[in-house]
């Protein structure tokens, strides 16, 4: 059951900001101004990233969603034709669905369809069950492949204990059955043009560790243990958001954590970070700087907020909406939807 049907206080945006900004510890506007980054600007929009919804068919325990089976947000289908009109207007090329579990939303074959005729790069970030919950979801390997879709899927481990502490019990179970699905019609060879990609986030309270070493680790035991192939695992710092900032608070562990991340902090990784090149749209249309942001309800700082008004040239070098949370992207080789950022 997701924290907001549990009526637990941080399922709040608001409550959430109040508390990251309740303590003494450094503002990260002037780790930016420190850097002489700050205000912090867009660069060209590169990448495209739209929400479709936050249903679920896991509830995961660091999820900066708050997905579950039982939130019922999810894009419509005329929030989906303003996306790809938005996208008719302009010239950005990669389309990132994500979610919630953004297969689930009926209209995801539809929208795949419609971006694949349109020539754009689409990734999808699937949590790997989805595939094997439903007769529905089952050809969702073929239906990816067919229309060169980049899958990027969570695997917090590469054994069942660390994965299902994380994610729920027989995830890993499920995840393997599903990743030798894909890789069986070509995901993950390296002679394929479909990629698939993993990502890693800590089980707890601590940075990730070298991403490529994390890489090889992953490939090495994924291949020894289940002949499994992939092209690249993303190594992502757990945001001080949502269902991770309850744990930090429940374990007494936020100061120190918070700590972490502020002596971590890199001016190259904020240089890099994805806020810069992305555009985020929320399942309801309105527009945010980056998928924490719009967990936090801090939409972009210009005059038009909903995706109707979509204006590429207003969104390029808008000051980025920064707070607390942001130390997450920032601190050590940096962090982002596609991993290290230095």
């Amino acid at each position: 059951m997701s924290s907001l049907a549990q009526a637990k206080p941080l399922a709040s945006p608001a409550v959430q900001i109040d508390f990251l900004n309740s303590d003494d510890l450094i503002k990260f506007e002037t780790k930016l101004e420190s850097s002489a980054l700050y205000p912090l600007v867009s660069s060209d929009i590169d990448i495209f990233q739209v929400n479709l919804g936050k249903m679920c068919n896991q509830v995961c325990k660091h999820c900066h969603v708050d997905a579950g089976p039982d939130r019922k947000e999810i894009m419509t289908k005329e929030t989906m034709q303003l996306c790809l009109d938005a996208l008719d207007s302009c010239n950005i090329s990669t389309v990132d669905l994500t979610g919630g579990a953004p297969e689930m939303n009926p209209n995801f074959r539809w929208f795949i369809e419609e971006l694949s005729q349109r020539g754009k790069h689409i990734i999808v970030r699937c949590n790997l069950t989805i595939i094997l919950a439903n007769n529905k979801y089952h050809d969702l390997p073929d239906f990816f492949a067919k229309h060169k879709v980049e899958v990027v899927s969570s695997l917090p481990h590469f054994s069942a204990k660390r994965t299902d502490s994380q994610r729920g019990k027989g995830v890993f179970e499920k995840s393997i059955e599903a990743l030798q699905m894909l890789n069986a019609i070509g995901y993950g060879k390296a002679d394929s043009e479909l990629r698939l990609n993993l990502v890693y986030n800590p089980s707890g309270a601590f940075l990730p560790d070298d991403q490529k070493g994390l890489e090889n680790e992953f490939k090495r035991r994924l291949k020894n243990n289940f002949d499994i192939d992939f092209n690249e695992l993303f190594a992502i710092t757990n945001l001080p958001i949502s269902r991770f900032l309850e744990y930090l608070v429940d374990t007494e562990k936020y100061e120190d954590y918070m700590q972490e991340l502020i002596d971590a902090y890199n001016p190259e990784a904020a240089k890099g970070v994805m806020c810069r090149n992305t555009i985020s749209i929320g399942w309801d249309g309105f527009l945010y700087d980056c998928d924490f942001n719009q967990m936090l309800d801090l939409k972009v700082n210009t005059a038009s907020q909903h995706i109707r008004d979509f204006n590429a040239e207003d969104l390029h070098s808008r000051e980025i909406i920064v707070n607390q949370h942001c130390f997450g992207c920032t601190a050590g080789s940096g962090s982002s939807c596609g991993g290290t950022t230095t």
